[in-house]
């Protein structure tokens, strides 16, 4: 995504109603060089930085005060609803501990959310997560998983299998 078109459209994002103007909000997303299904609506107080590619599948939710940290690429399946304040980043560091500082070089990995999915209140998804189709990850929860199985409750801090759906 252009870096400058994003903060751009974050700015006039920031003046249309929370719930109000999706077709908007999509048309300025897809400008900025994101991938935006058909009746993706986005709150406008959710913030999206960073640079790496961003694809949102046809009628997903992306709630209020969501922070989507975009330094590799960001996939979120259709049909997903994303609560309010989560945050979804995919980036860390190498830890490096004979430099002068513990958190060395950046280090980028892809985030994928399968279609169907609900990301709940205050959910926290880290780098190099996959979430598998029609599952649910807990307010809350910290996940950092590689799980294509769907229909699977994780929860906690680190996110654990709570029960199958």
């Amino acid at each position: 995504m252009n870096n400058f078109k994003l903060y751009l459209t974050t700015k006039i994002m920031s003046l249309i109603p929370e719930t109000r103007g999706f077709g908007i909000k999509r048309r300025l997303l897809k400008w900025c060089g994101a991938h935006v299904g058909h009746n993706v609506r986005i709150c406008s107080s959710a913030r999206i930085i960073g640079c790496g590619q961003l694809s949102i599948g046809d009628n997903t939710w992306v709630g209020h005060q969501v922070l989507l940290v975009c330094s590799a690429s960001i996939r979120i399946g259709a049909n997903v609803n994303i609560a309010p304040r989560v945050i979804i980043g995919n980036g860390t560091h190498r830890i490096t501990p004979q430099s002068d500082s513990i958190a060395g070089p950046g280090e980028s990995y892809p985030v994928i959310i399968g279609d169907g999915c609900w990301i709940c209140t205050n959910a926290n998804i880290l780098c190099g997560s996959v979430i598998g189709e029609m599952s649910i990850v807990g307010a809350g929860a910290v996940y950092k998983a590689k799980s294509t199985v769907p229909h699977i409750v994780w929860g906690g801090i680190p996110a654990k299998v709570l029960k199958n759906v």
